[in-house]
């Protein structure tokens, strides 16, 4: 009987530390697959994050190292430009990476910086109790925000992709959600792209991930990824914001 679907080979086969529902498993799988198709996984480094990911250097069958909360964009360009020929991947958050690595991943990207990013953005701080991220959207409830996130305390949420489309070292920009298949293939698509853009040697790379957190939510899985499509979609609209057409 022929193998139709299996577990790649870069995602080691263990249990995965995430709460039930959380989609960072996905985003694994996906990165994983990628490494495989593309033929890297002897060549690949990648940075892990601090925040809900923290370990995922226990997940993949590639070298990976565990930078400081929002230095991954600092470690992986001092990765890279020892090791140009390898492909250098940093996974985070968005506290990790739109609040304390503001000016991390600002710098690596308007450097050029020829690394590739994944962001997940779920709106929230996962790993340290559900507060507000820079990323929650107008009125969303949280623990440091217990009456919804308004303007005039809080500010407005950082629109990542929006921003970086702006750095001329930003070569390709793509905000995906993993909320359905659909979605979830064109995540992959848009990740496999990025690192053919660090292939390609062209510059920086990110693609920005809409998750979930159904633990500081207050959701089941279900009804998580309805959410996600119901409130996140609207105000962080998918697609690519720069490199459509970039030839890799």
């Amino acid at each position: 009987m022929a193998t139709v679907f299996k577990k790649p080979h870069a995602l080691k086969d263990l249990s995965l530390h995430y709460c039930p529902g959380c989609t960072h498993g996905i985003i694994h799988r996906i990165i994983a697959e990628v490494i495989d198709e593309l033929e890297i996984e002897g060549t690949t480094i990648g940075v892990s994050p601090v925040g809900c990911a923290y370990n995922n250097y226990e997940y993949f069958h590639v070298d990976m190292v565990q930078a400081a909360h929002g230095r991954a964009p600092a470690v992986a360009t001092g990765i890279k430009r020892v090791h140009p020929d390898n492909y250098v991947f940093t996974y985070q958050g968005d506290g990790d990476l739109a609040a304390i690595g503001t000016a991390e991943i600002i710098h690596a990207a308007t450097r050029g910086e020829k690394i590739t990013t994944v962001f997940v953005n779920n709106a929230i701080y996962g790993m340290t109790s559900g507060q507000m991220a820079p990323t929650t959207l107008m009125n969303q409830v949280t623990t440091t925000s217990p009456f919804g996130r308004k303007p005039e305390i809080h500010g407005f949420p950082i629109k990542v992709c929006e921003l970086l489309s702006q750095l001329e070292g930003a070569v390709y920009v793509e905000r995906t959600s993993v909320h359905d298949v659909k979605n979830i293939r064109n995540t992959k698509e848009a990740i496999k792209k990025a690192f053919k853009v660090q292939q390609a040697n062209k510059g920086f790379s990110i693609v920005e991930v809409l998750s979930t957190c159904p633990t500081n939510w207050g959701l089941n899985p279900i009804d998580s990824l309805k959410w996600l499509e119901s409130n996140m979609l609207p105000f962080y609209p998918l697609g690519n914001f720069k490199g459509k057409d970039l030839e890799v």
